[in-house]
């Protein structure tokens, strides 16, 4: 069997319990890894950092070199054990799908799970944040295994319901935070963008690293439909009858034009972000993850 056919979200989704999901995830994710350029170096992820102008030549790890043919130094213990938190939009549009085995929120807390398992696994402290109109629940970071077993019991038990406001859950979290952490956001980002945007900048200005996991529905960022439609907001129950024939164009240059300006917007603050459907496959998310941990001190 294919290590792709554990990435798919179609196959995920026959899996019923969320740890045996992030399991299986993980399990996929690995055998690509090994079949990559990375082989033998998923594990050192942790110890190590892209080698960056300025360092000394001298902390090369020249053993990783042979493996990857890239400079890597070992980390110093300050650039160790970068608490993160896995920040999870649990509102109503988040429940929503067309034609994809899994809602964006379904997707959404199968990456939390698998990258909970990842950092726990890398020794990394990781905690969980859950929010809607604002931050409805958190657990603060550890790394150990009964810390995945409490982030993944609230993953597997949680309803996406309500209203969201991004950006004021944003504000929130980050007078929350009380050291530089590493930030994993999932949201599909329905709101006010530039207020979002701004409560973004300001939790980057503060000193944290974030990775924006910006998760559409399939049928959100291709728009299969066709005829007459009646179209409705998942949160605020208002709808919108139209031709999708006609308004296809204009939709379809909306919501590139909407992704384009977060990324571009992101890229300024040197935020990570990660443009996901829900038919993606996981690794995508992770490889993100891992690029980000491996590459910024």
């Amino acid at each position: 069997m294919s290590h792709e056919k554990y990435l798919k979200p179609s196959v995920i989704r026959t899996i019923k319990r969320l740890d045996l999901r992030a399991q299986f995830i993980i399990k996929g994710f690995m055998h690509g890894l090994h079949a990559s350029p990375l082989h033998g170096f998923s594990v050192e992820f942790s110890e190590h950092r892209k080698y960056a102008q300025g360092d000394d030549p001298n902390d090369i790890d020249w053993l990783v070199y042979a493996k990857t043919d890239k400079y890597y130094v070992r980390k110093y213990e300050s650039e160790t054990n970068l608490s993160g938190y896995l920040v999870v939009d649990t509102s109503s549009s988040m429940g929503y799908t067309y034609r994809q085995e899994m809602t964006k929120f379904e997707y959404s807390i199968c990456v939390a799970a698998a990258l909970s398992y990842l950092m726990v696994h890398q020794q990394d402290p990781v905690g969980l944040v859950t929010f809607g109109e604002r931050i409805i629940s958190s657990i603060k970071p550890k790394a150990s295994r009964k810390q995945l077993g409490e982030i993944l019991s609230v993953l597997s038990n949680l309803t996406p319901s309500g209203e969201t406001d991004v950006s004021a859950s944003i504000v929130q979290l980050a007078a929350m935070l009380r050291r530089q952490s590493l930030v994993m956001i999932f949201s599909d980002l329905l709101g006010d963008i530039d207020a979002i945007l701004w409560s973004l900048h300001r939790l980057r200005h503060a000193g944290h690293d974030v990775i924006l996991f910006h998760v559409l529905d399939e049928a959100e960022a291709t728009f299969p439909f066709h005829g007459q439609m009646n179209f409705v907001d998942p949160e605020s129950s208002e709808n919108v009858i139209a031709n999708a024939d006609e308004v296809r164009l204009d939709y379809i240059k909306l919501i590139d034009d909407f992704r384009n300006k977060i990324q571009k917007d992101c890229a300024k603050s040197r935020i990570d972000y990660v443009k996901l459907d829900t038919s993606i496959q996981f690794d995508k998310a992770l490889i993100e993850y891992l690029t980000l941990r491996s590459g910024r001190r």
